[in-house]
């Protein structure tokens, strides 16, 4: 009897989960670490929450000014532990925390959510989350911090939707490092940043096998990195990803790279899909893929870019094999050897059997208002029904549905009709946390 009434107490236990806590924090004087963590009686700190938390818990934090934290405790797969601003409130992050220079430092936690939080100029990144699995970074808010928005490292299955990061000093919006599997970053506005909007990188020199693979990069916004060198998505070490519906101009470097420098291996088997890239004239090319990065495939981009020499596509001769491009509207120059030669888009099908089916021109022709930064397609856009149907990019940018004519249309925007994003830091026709003007 003894034993039976253990094994249904087990089965209890492992059916019904503990019952999930809500705790509230504020800034003192409501908020004091001595209390119960109740909305009438709020902790002041985010690392005591820390300290008290369990898998399943929420903590609802309010607007104000608070310090920066480290957080260390895990929720689990079934019940993470969510970290959450309290609705319509938005808490500041104003210093760093007392571990690391950064403002919110998730070591070793796995299994959280991170979400409605400014972190406004920390010492070095906003929010880092290293050495953890399943966290979920949302509707952040991360600016002028000293070297990036958001840095993750070792992570495995990380998410990073929503988020704006913009004006980092030294380097990225949002650096993805340290062969962490599996991230998907989606739906971010990205913009001012010294060096790359979004990086990749593997970084065999810190260990592990230096390899991102199966990443998801899809609807970001990306416009004016660069200015000290970096594209828009960089991509160094990173295989088996898809790339698809971002929006990048006015970046200053390349639109979107596959490499290797520090990676454990080239960038290979990458899926480039329905992207608009317009590169300033300060910058490189629209498609920039080099040391050997094989077997990569693209169709239905924008690769425009305004430099007076450069142009579309720059895909180097040992990056060739495996090579698939088609359907795509491009500027009328690419090369094979980084722009030492440069070839007409007649002289590219030549020599290396791609974009059959693709279309030279100029971006006046192609977009509703290319001098305002609209990259929808005009009413009577080459764009319309140029691409071919790509199965894992069913919907645009703004989840308008393809195709909206005979078959898709070229580009990360489906339709000349439709709701913008308004790229000067307003959102509107989505749920994300575009919803106010970006400092």
């Amino acid at each position: 009897m003894k034993l039976l009434a253990w094994v249904a107490s087990s089965f209890l236990l492992c059916a019904f989960p503990a019952s999930a806590d809500t705790f509230y924090v504020a800034p003192p004087p409501a908020g004091n670490d001595a209390n119960p963590g109740t909305v009438a009686s709020p902790w002041a700190t985010l690392e005591h929450a820390d300290s008290q938390v369990s898998p399943g818990d929420t903590v609802l934090v309010r607007g104000g000014n608070h310090a920066g934290a480290q957080l260390t405790t895990s929720g689990t797969a079934v019940q993470p532990i969510l970290w959450r601003a309290f609705p319509g409130e938005e808490p500041s992050i104003v210093s760093d925390n007392a571990s690391t220079p950064d403002g919110i430092n998730i070591e070793g936690a796995s299994h959280l959510v991170i979400e409605g939080f400014r972190v406004d100029g920390r010492t070095r990144a906003g929010i880092r989350a290293v050495l953890c699995e399943n966290v979920t970074l949302r509707n952040n808010r991360a600016d002028g911090n000293g070297r990036w928005g958001i840095l993750t490292g070792f992570c495995d299955d990380l998410t990073i939707e929503g988020n704006v990061t913009t004006n980092s000093v030294i380097e990225h919006g949002i650096y993805v490092s340290n062969s962490g599997d599996r991230p998907v970053i989606r739906g971010n506005l990205i913009h001012g940043n010294n060096a790359n909007g979004i990086h990749m990188n593997g970084d065999a020199s810190l260990g592990g096998d230096g390899v991102i693979s199966q990443a998801i990069v899809e609807n970001n916004v990306i416009f004016d990195n660069g200015e000290a060198g970096g594209s828009g998505i960089n991509c160094d070490g990173v295989q088996f990803s898809r790339i698809a519906n971002n929006l990048i101009y006015d970046t200053h470097a390349s639109g979107i790279s596959l490499y290797r420098i520090d990676g454990g291996a080239p960038s290979i088997n990458n899926r480039v899909y329905n992207n608009t890239v317009v590169v300033a004239s300060d910058g490189r090319w629209g498609l920039n893929i080099q040391n050997a990065s094989t077997g990569n495939e693209v169709r239905n981009n924008v690769f425009y870019s305004a430099h007076s020499f450069r142009g579309a596509m720059s895909v180097s001769a040992d990056s060739l094999t495996g090579f698939v491009s088609d359907h795509n509207a491009v500027e009328n120059r690419f090369t094979t050897d980084d722009g030492n030669s440069v070839l007409t888009l007649a002289e590219w099908r030549t020599a290396t059997g791609q974009d059959a089916n693709s279309l030279a021109g100029e971006p006046l022709d192609w977009f509703e208002d290319f001098p305002g930064d609209d990259y929808r397609p005009a009413s009577a856009s080459a764009l319309l029904d140029a691409g071919n149907p790509v199965a894992q990019v069913p919907t645009d940018i703004l989840g308008t549905p393809r195709p909206q004519g005979a078959t898709y249309d070229i580009g990360a925007y489906e339709g000349a009709a439709g709701t913008m994003i308004f790229t000067d830091g307003f959102e509107a026709g989505t749920t994300t946390a575009w919803d106010a003007a970006v400092p």
